[in-house]
């Protein structure tokens, strides 16, 4: 049964939403960033820090402020926290963080936002690489959803699988007992970990497409 739907279900992460607002209205279709407690500026002191629509720069002083370490790389990349994502929109959105935090647009600033401005730099390109294939795209989502795979296709959705997401809704707006929900959680939670096992086998194939293209390149 599993067989048919492994590029399915990494779809049904799509009903996971996640998203961000950025320095001035950018494109990916974001959600809401979540999140107001921001620290004071390290520059002028000022009340809030970073604020909404100004998450890089103090909004007082304008000073590069260092990257949060909450924020994950959907929520940096401006995109919906899913399996599949517009490869489109997500390089135009790279373009423009680049834009924005890029060390050589810092190099007549204050070493401290040299600093974060490398860093910044650093995340944006390790976000747009990890989103960017579908691989490593897979196993960040797992990871988000605490399913960790050991260092070691995004199919049509089929029928079948479609009639199972439905039956597991109707399942669980009929919930009326504890029991109940933890029937169709147990359900839902041996799909991810069915999902995990096909990631890692993914991986391991990818590994040996890489080396294929590295061999057919001439010396």
């Amino acid at each position: 049964m599993w067989g048919g739907r492994k590029g399915a279900l990494l779809r049904v992460w799509g009903l996971w939403p996640a998203g961000v607002l950025g320095r001035r209205p950018l494109s990916c279709n974001a959600a809401s960033l979540a999140g107001s407690n921001s620290p004071q500026c390290w520059n002028c002191g000022g009340p809030g820090g970073p604020m909404r629509g100004h998450e890089f720069f103090c909004p007082q002083c304008r000073a590069l402020q260092p990257p949060d370490p909450t924020r994950d790389y959907f929520s940096l990349m401006d995109c919906n926290r899913a399996f599949r994502v517009d490869t489109a929109k997500l390089h135009t959105r790279y373009q423009e963080l680049q834009r924005l935090v890029h060390p050589d647009f810092f190099s007549q600033r204050s070493q401290t936002e040299k600093d974060f401005s490398e860093k910044h730099s650093t995340l944006v390109n390790d976000a747009y690489k990890t989103l960017l294939a579908p691989l490593s795209r897979g196993l960040y989502l797992l990871k988000l959803h605490g399913l960790e795979i050991p260092e070691g296709t995004d199919d049509e959705m089929d029928r079948q699988f479609l009639m199972e997401i439905m039956e597991i809704n109707e399942k669980l707006a009929e919930a009326q007992s504890e029991a109940a929900m933890k029937e169709t959680e147990s359900i839902v939670r041996d799909d991810l970990e069915k999902a995990k096992e096909m990631l890692t086998k993914m991986r391991y194939f990818s590994n040996i497409e890489e080396k294929i293209k590295l061999k057919k390149i001439p010396l």
